[in-house]
C-alpha cells in the first residue's frame, strides 16, 4: 500500500496464520510475526520474495500464538545468523518450552520449539529495516501482547490488539480472569498514539484508525454485557481454526479431539454447564456449518 513506508511489505494472510510483515533495510532485512506451521513452506518462499538478496538477520513476534509465531523454527533453520526477539512474558516458558503456559496444549495447537536471542521490552525499542520501532505493552487479547509503533510514519503493528472490525479472543476471560478492561485500555493507548495507518494480525492494512477503535469498542460493550457471547465466539474461533488446519474431518473423531481440548471443557464447565458437553460442541459446530463456516453432510445438519 502507498500508505506505508519504504521498504514495509505485508504478506497478508488467510486466518490460519497470521500477518506477516517484511521490513527491508539497506544491507539486511527482518520479519515480524512467521505464521502457523502447516504454512511454514508458503510463509519461507513469500519471504523470499519479498527480501530479494538481502539476509533476513531478524525476526520479532508480537505475542507468542501459535499463528503468529508457528513459523519461526522454519525461519531460524533456513536463515543460521537470524536473530529472534519475543516479549518478555513468556520468556521463561519458552527456554523450558512449557507448552501449557505457551497456550499450545491448552488450545489443541502445535507450535515447533524455537529458540530466542532477545526481549521486546515495552517502553524499548528495536530496529527493523530502516527504522527504529517503538515496544508497546498490549495486554487483554494475550497479556503479554506487544505492538510496535514508528513515529515518523506513524505506521502501527498491532496485531490482534486492533483489526479493522474488532480485536482477538480476549483469552483471560475464558478462564474467569479479568481481561476487558486491558482490552479497553489497550485501545486508549493506541488512540493516543494516533497511527496514520494500522497494520493489524488479521485483515487488511487500514488507515480508518479512528472507526476501527470505534468498532473495536462497541464490540468490547457487547461482551462486557454478556460474557457468555464472548465465550461462544472464542470456542467457534478455535474450531474453525482446527477445520482450517484438519480441512476434513468425520464428526465423531473432531468432537472427541475436541473434549480433550482444556480450553473447550473450561469454556463449557464456566459458560455451558447446563448443556452435555457432546450436544453442546455438535451446536457450536452446526452454528458453524449455517453461518458458511464449515461445511458438513445433510445427515449432520438434519440432526443439529
Amino acid at each position: 500500500m502507498d500508505s506505508l513506508p519504504s521498504g514495509v511489505l505485508v504478506l497478508e494472510r488467510g486466518w490460519l496464520s497470521a500477518n506477516i510483515i517484511v521490513l527491508r533495510g539497506a544491507d539486511e532485512a527482518a520479519v515480524v510475526d512467521s505464521g502457523y506451521w502447516t504454512h511454514s513452506p508458503m510463509m519461507l518462499d513469500l519471504v523470499a520474495q519479498a527480501v530479494g538478496d538481502l539476509p533476513v538477520t531478524k525476526l520479532a513476534n508480537t505475542h507468542l500464538h501459535s499463528d503468529h509465531c508457528g513459523g519461526n523454527a522454519a525461519l531460524q533453520v533456513r536463515h543460521p545468523a537470524l536473530r529472534t526477539w519475543i516479549p518478555p512474558g513468556l520468556a521463561d516458558a519458552v527456554r523450558a518450552w512449557d507448552e501449557v503456559a505457551l497456550s499450545y496444549q491448552p488450545t489443541g495447537q502445535h507450535c515447533p520449539r524455537f529458540k530466542f536471542d532477545g526481549t521486546l521490552a515495552p517502553g524499548g525499542e528495536i530496529l527493523l529495516g530502516a527504522s527504529k520501532w517503538q515496544v508497546h505493552g498490549a495486554p487483554g487479547h494475550d497479556p503479554h501482547s506487544v505492538v510496535l509503533f514508528e513515529p515518523e510514519s506513524r505506521t502501527l503493528i498491532s496485531a490482534d490488539a486492533l483489526w479493522q472490525n474488532g480485536f482477538g479472543i480476549v483469552f483471560p476471560e475464558l478462564h474467569g480472569e479479568p481481561g476487558f478492561d486491558e482490552v479497553e485500555a489497550t485501545l486508549g493507548h493506541i488512540e493516543r498514539l494516533a497511527p496514520r495507518v494500522v497494520i493489524p494480525g488479521h485483515g487488511p492494512v487500514f488507515t480508518d484508525v479512528v472507526g476501527a477503535i470505534g468498532r473495536a469498542r462497541t464490540r468490547l460493550s457487547g461482551y462486557r454485557a454478556d460474557p457468555a457471547r464472548h465465550a461462544l465466539h472464542a470456542a467457534k474461533v478455535l474450531l474453525k481454526f482446527k477445520l482450517l488446519e484438519l480441512q476434513h474431518v468425520p464428526l465423531k473423531d473432531f468432537t472427541a479431539w475436541a473434549k480433550s481440548v482444556p480450553y473447550f471443557l473450561l469454556v463449557h464447565d464456566l459458560w455451558f454447564a447446563g448443556q452435555p458437553l457432546q450436544e453442546w460442541l455438535v451446536t457450536v459446530i452446526g452454528e458453524l456449518v449455517r453461518a458458511g463456516a464449515a461445511k458438513s453432510d445433510t445427515e449432520f445438519l438434519a440432526n443439529v
